[in-house]
This record gives structure tokens, sequence and C-alpha cells, in this order.
């Protein structure tokens, strides 16, 4: 394994970490606290960095950062995250760890797919559609039935998701000439 995967993949860890962390708490500007977590905005870096594994080191390697981070990520949201008393941190850690592997795995057979498009096609298809996927079975595996307005928490969630996957394109392109095609 080189550097530049080995980052990746702990990139990967720490913004599920972070992102896990982050969603318990809602906005509470503005009138967004039925609406938005903090977690929207950290979460869609980690599409960013499987889109870049994906691009350097194809579908294979792509799927070993995505395992890779989703070990580590859940590792870090048992011991540090996790409240084992509160149901609902228990869902939380459940409901990424399902939400995780399923969209970021069906990011990487979308990116495949597309690859061979403009530079922008497979990151934005790819990103959207696993943002999708994420965001509502994260929320109805960790809410459903609690309470918490999943659904409009959801509904904000995938909004700042989308909105911050068109951002993401600017950084992707910017490190496609760093990452360069590497065999894993």
């Amino acid at each position: 394994m080189n550097k530049p995967f080995i980052l990746l993949s702990l990139l990967m860890g720490v913004i599920v970490l972070l992102s896990n962390y982050l969603v318990q708490f809602p906005i509470n500007k503005f009138g967004l606290e039925n609406i938005l977590t903090y977690g929207a905005f950290s979460y869609p870096v980690a599409f960013l960095i499987t889109d870049l594994a994906n691009r350097s080191y194809g579908k294979n390697g792509a799927k070993k950062v995505v395992y890779f981070g989703f070990t580590i990520g859940i590792l870090f949201t048992l011991f540090f995250s996790t409240n084992f008393e509160d149901m609902i941190s228990i869902r939380i850690a459940i409901g990424s760890g399902v939400a995780f592997i399923v969209a970021q795995l069906f990011d990487v057979q979308i990116f495949d797919k597309l690859r061979e498009k403009k530079w922008f096609i497979a990151p934005l298809a790819s990103s959207t559609s696993g943002s999708i996927i994420d965001t509502f079975l994260f929320f109805s595996i960790s809410f459903y039935g609690t309470g918490i307005p999943w659904f409009s928490l959801a509904l904000g969630d995938l909004a700042v998701k989308l909105f911050v996957a068109l951002i993401m394109l600017i950084p992707f392109r910017l490190l496609l000439g760093t990452l360069k095609p590497v065999k894993v």
C-alpha cells in the first residue's frame, strides 16, 4: 500500500467518526432544528474520498478504501461517540454503518460505470445517488419511531449533501492530477 491510499483510508474513518458525532446536534439557528444537523456538512466529504480513490485506484482499490474507512469509522464511533446507555446513540452507530457501507459501495459501482464520461459526470452522479441512499437509510434506521423528526431532518440533510456534492467537484478536479493511478 502507498501513502495516498493509507491517507484516503484514514481520512474516510475520521469523516465517518466526525459525521456520526455531529449528526447528534441539530442546528438551532434560523428555525433549522427540525431540518438540519451539523453532520450534513462533513459527511459528503466521504463521497469525495471514495471518488478520488476510484479514479486513482479503480473499483477494487476504492472498495478497499471504503472497507478500511468503514472499519476505522465504526471502531472510532463505538469507542468515542456511542453511549451504550442511550438507544438512539446505538441506533446512530448501526444506522451509520449500514448506510455507509451500502451507499459507498453503490457510489463505487456508479462511478466505475461512468468513469469514461466527462470528468464531472462520474463523481456527481455517484455522490448524488449515494447521498440519497445514505440519507434515507441512516435517518430511518437511527430515528424512525423515536419522536425525532427524522424525515424532515433527512430532507434537510439531503439538500445540504447535494449542494456539497456540487462544491466537492472543485477539490475533485484539483486533486485529479495529484493522485496518480496505482495498483493497490
